[in-house]
């Protein structure tokens, strides 16, 4: 079993070894989407990239990076994922609809 933290919203949920990650946040009411997010998200097939997320920490639990997270992250640090695109295996810690500014300033900070 998983543990996954969601930082904004003070909320801890377990979830088993290779629970998707939008899945888990949506089953618990974790909500993942800015305004325009809600407008046009795909429904979790990787296409829009509304459901962003940055790992605070965990990183590691966390299945590799898809080639769609590439594309469609390749202007966010490599602590952001894509939560529909992500697997989780083990305790992670997750900030919901990170803004690029604070994304990248905690990277540089943590570099």
């Amino acid at each position: 079993m998983a543990t996954i933290k969601f930082i904004k919203e003070d909320k801890e949920v377990q979830a088993a070894d290779g629970a998707n990650l939008r899945f888990k946040a949506m089953e618990n009411q974790v909500d993942l989407y800015t305004f325009m997010g809600k407008l046009a998200q795909c429904g979790g097939y990787g296409q829009c990239g509304t459901c962003v997320v940055e790992v605070a920490e965990g990183m590691e639990n966390l299945s590799p990076r898809t080639a769609v997270e590439e594309r469609k992250l390749k202007k966010r640090p490599a602590t952001c994922r894509l939560a529909c695109q992500t697997t989780v295996n083990g305790p992670v810690s997750i900030i919901t609809k990170p803004s690029k500014k604070a994304s990248r300033e905690r990277a540089e900070a943590k570099a």
